[in-house]
């Protein structure tokens, strides 16, 4: 089934990266600051795929699953 889910979520980075979901907040954090984003606003998956250097489809399989 294909997933519709764009947005990147701490426990997202948490299986991706298999750092603790406090990391993933931290790193989220780091993300928003770095693309001038307010703190109520989303992370997608291309700007999560962007600011770490990983590849836009390993990105999406984690989101699938």
């Amino acid at each position: 089934m294909k997933s519709d889910r764009v947005c990147i979520f701490p426990k997202d980075v948490q299986r991706i990266t298999g750092r603790s979901e406090r990391y993933g907040r931290l790193l989220l954090h780091q993300i928003r600051k770095h693309f001038d984003k307010e703190p109520h606003h989303f992370i997608t998956a291309e700007e999560f795929a962007e600011y770490t250097g990983l590849n836009i489809e390993t990105v999406k399989e984690f989101l699938i699953g």
